[in-house]
């Protein structure tokens, strides 16, 4: 049973779901009535988010077991639940499910999954200790799910996927930057240029802000334009809202105990805003 949960705590399922489901609402955004047909493309879809996500969990938690070691030492790798040559197998083999759901959906999908798993790797190999740009390939990531979901329907991306891609893209950056926070002691002992490391927290705090301000300023954008409908309003309000308020309390109190509360309601809101495209496209 502890195997089992050390798995589960390596994957991170919650994440891997989010995923799986922003494909999902990918999909919805390029085009609803897509519901009705090929339903197995969109099992397919959400497997190869779940998957893949679950590959990108893996590996980075293989990469950071040091740090861990400093920064979570509950980890699964860190604390002997899961050993690294496990961690390695698992990764391989949740990565081979993935691009099998990937292939039977299409080839660009295959394709397009193959360039979100080269970035993972890309992001835990190097670009992690870049700082910022390593936050942006984290944020890349998260985007292309629902780019994903576009190019299963279409075969290429739908303008209202990429509006909400940018706003994911956005909110996750923040996101990084406040986890940077959270992480700062471990990062700066492994020489891991985080905006908290360089600049201190405040600035990162800061600066995640900004990011979730922008994510904030465009969810007027599909309801102006038409691509959503007035039952995107209310759910909406209460993600910006939710935003606003984490900004002003990581503002007020930078700390790491305050901004891993914060990196924790962010996630909160990341379902409250797909749940708000849902509703908006689908009511």
């Amino acid at each position: 049973m502890s195997k089992i949960r050390g798995i589960m705590q390596l994957i991170r399922p919650i994440n891997c779901v989010m995923m799986g489901f922003a494909v999902f609402v990918g999909i919805i955004l390029a085009n609803p009535v897509f519901l009705n047909s090929l339903l197995v493309n969109i099992l397919f879809g959400f497997g190869t988010g779940f998957m893949l996500t679950a590959a990108a969990m893996i590996i980075n938690d293989y990469y950071d077991r040091e740090i861990d070691a400093i920064n979570e030492p509950s980890r699964p790798i860190p604390s002997g639940l899961i050993t690294t040559i496990e961690a390695l197998l698992l990764f391989f083999s949740v990565s081979m499910v993935g691009f099998i759901f990937a292939f039977f959906t299409s080839l660009l999908c295959l394709i397009v999954s193959s360039i979100s798993w080269v970035i993972v790797v890309a992001y835990v190999t190097f670009g992690k200790r870049t700082g910022l740009p390593g936050n942006f390939l984290v944020s890349i990531c998260v985007a292309i799910p629902f780019i994903y979901g576009s190019v299963i329907v279409f075969d290429e991306i739908v303008f209202s996927v990429l509006i909400f891609a940018v706003m994911a893209f956005l909110s996750n950056t923040g996101r990084e930057i406040t986890k940077g926070i959270v992480d700062v002691e471990g990062d700066n002992k492994e020489e891991v240029k985080t905006v908290a490391v360089r600049y201190g927290s405040k600035i990162a705090a800061m600066v995640a802000v900004l990011f979730y301000i922008l994510a904030v300023l465009l969810t007027p954008i599909p309801l102006v334009l038409g691509l959503v409908s007035l039952w995107f309003i209310p759910f909406i309000i209460v993600t910006d809202v939710a935003f606003l308020i984490s900004s002003v309390l990581l503002l007020k109190d930078y700390s790491r105990e305050n901004a891993r509360k914060i990196k924790k309601i962010i996630l909160i809101c990341f379902g409250l805003g797909l749940l708000s495209f849902l509703v908006g496209v689908l009511l």
